[in-house]
């Protein structure tokens, strides 16, 4: 997510502040598990913590979510012939089941069993999920070097070649702030002509998206944060000042039809603050949701997320914002993200934020690694059998392209295996 806030110093371990540290460790304010194994409310010990209280228990009853059916299609011809490494497949009806060789049935002896054990943990999947490729904006926003304009523009080419249907081009914030991104006009002048593919920008106010509009942007987003220090260090306001600011935004985009998502960020931790709870989140995401935004991105910044604490977070926000109206925006610190995105997809969540080759990160949240990688999200999505229409080969050319530029091997580890997979069969 973008980021102006001041550098925490999490990047070097030994210094490291030992209590903001322990907010997010194994004794900290933490989901307490129920019955499906997934946490409900914060709790420090045996009661609440002081220091990030939790004001409401979200249980299962309270915030029920909405249960989809997939299928069982393959993803790209890539994914086809890949599929086969280290497993092999059952088709049950519509579901996919990996099996050993001679493996042994349930107590009934029956694959009813297996089928039932299946459709209990897939069952929520969407069908087709929508990914939002992040990589030109919230990826290239933290790198030091600029990177040169052509490259921006080829990159974003190569990501809509391969299929992604929406593809976040640039930033129309203040050059002060984000000098990699100074070249917005620029690039929307190269790629709007593209088609097949959608390039909503980021615009932090009215001036920002004034600009876009002036450039061409077709769609718009605006960003507020969960946190209330974070908002403050990162966009220099409270959280009330952002959203008042945003809404002249929406209702300047509602005059010329022009869609708004906004992206919520700290939706889990906050590097200042520690634990965010849910209900800050959800307050939030219906206030952007309420004023005109189409879609509401709920991102973990700084990576601190699991299965346990993403849970309750979105069965809080699903309770005030329609699921189809969500989508999750996962970073890879503590390597979570693709539990994350799972638990989020079995509960219906059907979009999903990503970035090339796991490029970006916080800027100014040091510590914060990468976005998840979507090369990694489109292979496990290919293994669920779920569609996304993009090619997987072609979208590791366009990670390849951008990290050669960078200098720097892909952070995407189903590029980097398939990459070597691919090697070793050149030289059979």
């Amino acid at each position: 997510m973008s980021s102006l806030e001041e550098p925490l110093g999490l990047d070097n371990f030994p210094s490291i502040d030992i209590d903001r540290l322990q907010r997010f460790s194994s004794s900290a304010c933490r989901p307490m598990p129920d019955d499906m194994g997934m946490g409900n409310f914060w709790i420090e010990g045996r009661s609440c913590s002081s220091s990030n209280s939790c004001d409401e228990e979200y249980t299962r009853d309270t915030f029920p979510w909405r249960r989809q059916t997939r299928d069982g299609s393959q993803g790209s011809s890539l994914n086809r012939k890949m599929s086969s490494f280290g497993r092999n497949h059952r088709v049950f009806g519509s579901v996919c089941d990996s099996y050993m060789p001679n493996q042994q049935y349930n107590t009934h002896g029956s694959e009813n069993g297996i089928r039932d054990l299946t459709n209990k943990f897939l069952r929520g999947i969407p069908k087709f999920v929508k990914i939002v490729e992040v990589g030109p904006r919230d990826g290239l926003q933290n790198e030091k070097n600029m990177v040169p304009t052509a490259v921006k523009i080829e990159l974003i080419q190569r990501l809509a070649s391969s299929g992604l249907s929406v593809v976040e081009a640039t930033s129309f914030v203040s050059p002060k702030w984000v000098p990699q991104l100074a070249d917005a006009k620029d690039v929307m002048e190269a790629i709007r002509n593209v088609e097949g593919t959608r390039f909503p920008v980021l615009t932090p106010n009215l001036k920002g998206f004034e600009a876009a509009i002036a450039a061409g942007a077709k769609e718009v987003a605006v960003f507020a944060s969960a946190s209330e220090s974070f908002s403050k260090s990162n966009i220099n306001c409270s959280i009330e000042d952002s959203l008042t600011r945003y809404c002249t935004v929406t209702l300047a985009a509602k005059k010329l039809s022009i869609p708004v998502r906004g992206y919520v960020s700290c939706v889990v931790g906050c590097p200042v603050e520690g634990p965010v709870p849910p209900s800050k989140v959800a307050y939030v995401a219906k206030e952007l949701y309420n004023m005109g935004c189409s879609e509401i991105s709920l991102g973990d910044t700084i990576g601190v997320g699991t299965p346990g604490s993403v849970v309750p977070m979105l069965e809080a926000v699903m309770a005030v914002v329609p699921i189809e109206r969500l989508a999750v925006h996962f970073h890879d610190t503590y390597g979570q993200s693709l539990a994350n995105i799972l638990i989020s997809l079995q509960m219906g969540i059907s979009t999903i934020d990503s970035s090339v080759s796991g490029l970006g990160g916080c800027p100014y949240a040091k510590g914060a690694s990468g976005n998840v990688a979507t090369e990694d999200v489109v292979y496990m999505l290919n293994g669920l059998g779920v569609k996304t229409n993009v090619d997987l080969g072609k979208l590791m050319s366009a990670g390849e392209f951008i990290c050669k530029h960078l200098a720097r091997p892909s952070g995407a580890k189903a590029a980097i295996a398939l990459s070597r997979v691919t090697a070793d069969a050149s030289k059979i």
